[in-house]
């Protein structure tokens, strides 16, 4: 190539090698901050990526809040001069229907215990000697146990609280605790002091019931409606960043605009938890206990164990749920968040525990309870003994029952409502008390037949205690497991127990009978033996007769020897045979052994 169009090339080629060798200073610039942009929006996109949202969605129960409204209440150091503690239990049910409860108060110490309610409730109970039950005498409460203690009185109660609070104080001399449950299961009390340290007077006022100790409450959680959310799980991202200060659960708590709730308590029953709180202007939050929680709020947070009050730390007028996570991640410059929980409760004032499913919280007792089923709040079981299939006359609790008896028990229980339950057992077991080592065994019955006219939500079963060999004990526990059963469909009763006390060990009259022998019998054995004998010792004097052998030890050597039998008459054998005769002899007694055949030829 020649002329103008190679000097134009060469021309193209020189500015290109110009430019590599001394580039131009604004276009290196524009490369270097494009490269810049470039990393920037990856850097977004990386931090973007690793904080990760959710939408919240409608939840019957949340996992991580458990709501619940302060209940009116007190708590003192007062003990009668019986040394008995003075309880008032008010309860509250949210629906119209009967509801049931129940009471295990077996190992309480002695107290008086006031129990009120405007609603229709079952209670079943077990209880001491030391304890007495005061109800209203116009009360729609009723109370049952299978122990006979008459500890049940009926009197005359005032409906309001304070009233009721100034009528035990002039009766037993004042009120140890006044506690309001809403929606009672079970409450456990304790074996220990009711009591609490300060001033012996009981001024009512906002409280948490579970603070209370010495007992155990175990009641339906409050209806609320909930929004709640978690961001999913990304072990990778989690493995790939490097922990930070703010590591723990962080928990998100929302309260819309609209809501109507305005005081709201809170108590943190986990440990290294941060808590990001927003509600409506006005909102003010409580910590019951703050020692082990990062927590801020864009309203007033009170602190009442140090009598401080802390001022808002933001502001954030949006209630929506992404606007509130970014900001919560951004307060505490965390990389993601734990639960994030939007609700709009009723009642007021309200409690928030945060950490329910720890064990301080989700703590219940079912074993406690010594007559009921599984599900005391379904139906409460009674079992009653008769000595007669005529079930006519029951058996006293405290009466004793004969091991070689046949045991007649009825098992009752009454539905709430219209529904009637056809009770079906399954099993039943019998468990020795009284001793460092109880036994356990299945206990058989028999199924006893009765109309649905006589036996309306009951059924009937007999039994006997001959077939149990190995319980020695005296007091023992039955115990049946049952099923509730609507039309063709069962489900599960739960149990029933009753205590059951016998006469005398059965060990001593379920052993196996000794024959006893008396003196003809041993008469009759010794004649038979003697005759047996006599028979024997004939049948040896024939054989010595027939075989011809004349001392006890050729008969004996001969039957060992295992020569058949035979009529043929022996020689006669010298007694005092020399060597040599005395070897022939063996060996021809040897070869006749060896060939009996032979020999006899």
């Amino acid at each position: 190539m020649s002329g103008p169009e190679s000097s134009i090339n060469r021309r193209m080629h020189l500015q290109e090698a110009t430019e590599i060798l001394h580039p131009h200073p604004l276009k290196g610039q524009l490369k270097s901050n494009m490269e810049l942009l470039s990393f920037l929006l990856c850097l977004a996109a990386v931090v973007s990526a690793s904080r990760p949202m959710c939408v919240p969605v409608e939840v019957s129960d949340n996992s991580w809040i458990y709501v619940r409204q302060l209940q009116l209440g007190c708590w003192t150091s007062f003990v009668g001069q019986d040394k008995a503690e003075v309880h008032i239990l008010k309860l509250n049910f949210a629906t119209q229907d009967a509801q049931m409860f129940s009471l295990a108060m077996t190992d309480a110490k002695p107290m008086n215990l006031i129990i009120t309610s405007r609603d229709t409730a079952y209670g079943l109970y077990s209880s001491n000697a030391g304890i007495n039950i005061y109800r209203s005498n116009t009360s729609t409460l009723t109370f049952r146990s299978n122990e006979k203690l008459n500890n049940v009185h009926a009197v005359d109660l005032p409906s309001e609280d304070e009233e009721l609070v100034r009528w035990a104080t002039r009766k037993f001399g004042g009120v140890t605790s006044f506690t309001t449950v809403e929606n009672l299961k079970l409450l456990l009390s304790r074996r220990i002091e009711g009591t609490k340290a300060g001033s012996r007077e009981c001024v009512l006022h906002s409280e948490d019931p579970s603070e209370k100790h010495f007992m155990k409450i175990e009641a339906a959680p409050l209806t609320s409606s909930f929004k709640s959310c978690s961001p999913p799980p990304e072990p990778e991202r989690q493995q790939l960043r490097r922990p930070t200060a703010n590591d723990g659960e962080l928990h998100i708590i929302n309260i819309p605009e609209d809501a109507k709730i305005r005081n709201v308590s809170v108590r943190v029953d986990t440990k290294k938890s941060s808590v990001f709180l927003r509600g409506p202007q006005g909102t003010t939050w409580t910590f019951l206990n703050a020692q082990h929680t990062k927590f801020c709020s864009n309203n007033e947070i009170v602190l009442p164990a140090m009598a401080h009050r802390i001022q808002p730390m933001f502001e954030l007028s949006s209630d929506q749920a992404e606007d509130v996570q970014k900001k919560a991640l951004d307060y505490f410059k965390a990389d993601a968040f734990t639960s994030y929980t939007e609700m709009r409760p009723e009642g007021s004032p309200l409690l928030l525990v945060l950490g329910r499913d720890s064990p301080a919280v989700t703590e219940t007792i079912t074993e406690a309870v010594p007559s009921t089923t599984a599900e005391p709040h379904q139906m409460p079981l009674l079992m009653q003994f008769y000595t007669a299939p005529d079930y006519r006359s029951p058996l006293d609790p405290n009466t004793k029952v004969q091991c070689d008896k046949k045991i007649y028990a009825e098992i009752s229980g009454h539905t709430l409502g219209n529904i009637v339950l056809t009770i079906k057992v399954m099993s039943c077991y019998v468990r020795s008390k009284g001793s460092s080592c109880p036994v356990v065994q299945e206990l058989r019955f028999i199924p006893e037949l009765c109309s649905s006219n006589l036996c309306p939500n009951s059924t009937r079963l007999s039994f006997s205690l001959d077939n149990l060999q190995e319980l020695s004990s005296t007091t023992w526990d039955l115990e049946c497991s049952v099923k509730l059963c609507y039309s063709e469909k069962c489900g599960d009763g739960g149990r029933v127990k009753r205590n059951l006390e016998v006469t005398q060990p059965c060990q001593q009259t379920l052993n196996t009978p000794c024959f006893d022998f008396g003196l003809p019998a041993i008469l009759g054995i010794a004649f038979g033996g003697f005759l047996i004998g006599v028979l024997l010792i004939g049948a040896l004097w024939f054989i010595k007769i027939k075989t011809g052998y004349p001392t006890g030890l050729d008969m004996a050597s001969s039957l060992s020897s295992g020569c058949p039998c035979s009529g043929a008459k022996q020689q006669p054998v010298s007694s005092n045979p020399s060597a040599s005769e005395n070897s022939s002899a063996n060996a021809s007694i040897g070869s006749t052994q060896s060939t009996p055949t032979s020999s006899m030829a």
